[in-house]
């Protein structure tokens, strides 16, 4: 091995070393940022058609029945879907704000938001 490999091996190093504390710095800052959630919005075609509380446990069908809200233990998922590839159901359990379900072929999102809702159980449009 000469000089300048040995070199150019150190920067590479240096370099990656870099990139991995860089990650794990923003890693860390977004799991520390993270907010408990206290509403779940359910949207249907980007249009609000419900909002659930996560402290209120329940099951509840979503658009028309094609999908079913658990919220249980501040934690929401969907049980149930008529869709072909179910991946809305293998999504999990959401409870941080900004946190996403999505179940493509029905238009159906379900985000949880901040935990004030203003004391609304239900908001059905």
């Amino acid at each position: 091995m000469n000089a300048s490999s040995g070199k150019q091996l150190r920067a590479d190093l240096i370099v990656i070393a870099a990139l991995l504390l860089l990650s794990g710095i923003l890693f860390l800052a977004l799991r520390l940022g993270r907010r408990e959630g206290g509403v779940a919005v359910v949207r249907v075609d980007g249009v609000e058609t419900e909002r659930h509380l996560l402290s209120v446990d329940g099951v509840f069908p979503l658009n028309g029945g094609s999908n079913i809200l658990v919220i249980e233990d501040g934690q929401a998922w969907l049980s149930e879907a008529d869709c072909p590839d179910l991946l809305c159901v293998r999504q999990g359990k959401v409870h941080y704000t900004g946190e996403v379900i999505t179940c493509l072929p029905n238009r159906l999102t379900v985000t949880v938001e901040g935990g004030d809702s203003n004391g609304v159980d239900l908001v059905v449009g």
